[in-house]
């Protein structure tokens, strides 16, 4: 199957090639701009260091900025499970959406289909396991938000791209905001460090903070009505079905 994309190059990637079985992870971004030229210009300068694979405009269209076996600039310091750096091995997509400091709403109905498309592609071309498709905000918690909590994680899930949990939504409402003890609190935040989550804090971060970013990535990602960065039983129920997938 071709893709269909418009070639805008980025000079921001490592001149080294890679192998095709390096590329183990897709990850999701938002642009975070408020306009998609700006953000486009962002991509393609030379002088801004940062670029991503693809880029998916607001009418559906997808630009290819860096080629999938070159390594683009896209993820900054990240880590999941034992791998650091994700630029390495992964292949970013930014969505065009102005993000949480520009009045961040929903994706339209074209790039979501585009990133169908795009993303189902790119699994079948590299063999790229449901488990490795994040956002931003998994591998990179205390610093970034993107694609953020009107990204559709469980749509895509239902279209086998990236996971999602089995429950009821009836049972995790009645336990939404309901308290945890300490010791539920430490298997909460155990279960989000097998599922992938760092456990390594910026340097000058309390560990209060830290545990509350890596919190609210989750809620982004998995319970995106209430982002609060408060473990409470809904969490655990999730963060508990979720290790039976990942682990």
């Amino acid at each position: 199957m071709a893709l269909k994309t418009i070639l805008n190059y980025s000079p921001n990637f490592n001149p080294k090639k890679r192998k095709s079985k390096q590329i183990k992870f897709i990850i999701f971004h938002y642009t975070g701009m408020k306009r998609e030229l700006e953000a486009i210009n962002k991509l393609t300068n030379i002088q801004s260091e940062v670029s991503s694979h693809y880029l998916i405009k607001t009418n559906g269209n997808i630009i290819t900025l860096v080629p999938d076996l070159y390594v683009a600039w896209h993820a900054g310091k990240s880590s999941w499970k034992s791998y650091k750096s994700l630029n390495q091995n992964s292949i970013g997509i930014e969505i065009t959406n102005p993000g949480h400091e520009f009045g961040y709403k929903k994706f339209s109905k074209k790039q979501i289909s585009s990133l169908l498309k795009l993303s189902k592609f790119l699994i079948k071309k590299y063999k790229i396991n449901s488990k490795n498709i994040l956002g931003h905000s998994d591998i990179a918690p205390q610093r970034k938000k993107d694609p953020g909590e009107k990204f559709p994680w469980e749509y895509l899930s239902k279209n086998k791209i990236g996971l999602w949990y089995t429950l009821k939504n009836q049972e995790l409402t009645k336990n939404r905001n309901l308290k945890i003890n300490k010791l539920e609190e430490k298997f909460f935040f155990d279960n989000l460090f097998k599922i992938g989550y760092s456990k390594k804090k910026r340097k000058g971060t309390s560990h209060d903070r830290f545990l509350r970013d890596v919190t609210k990535a989750f809620q982004r990602r998995f319970r995106q009505e209430l982002v609060n960065g408060k473990i409470d039983r809904e969490c655990l129920l999730i963060s508990k079905n979720l290790l039976k997938k990942y682990d």
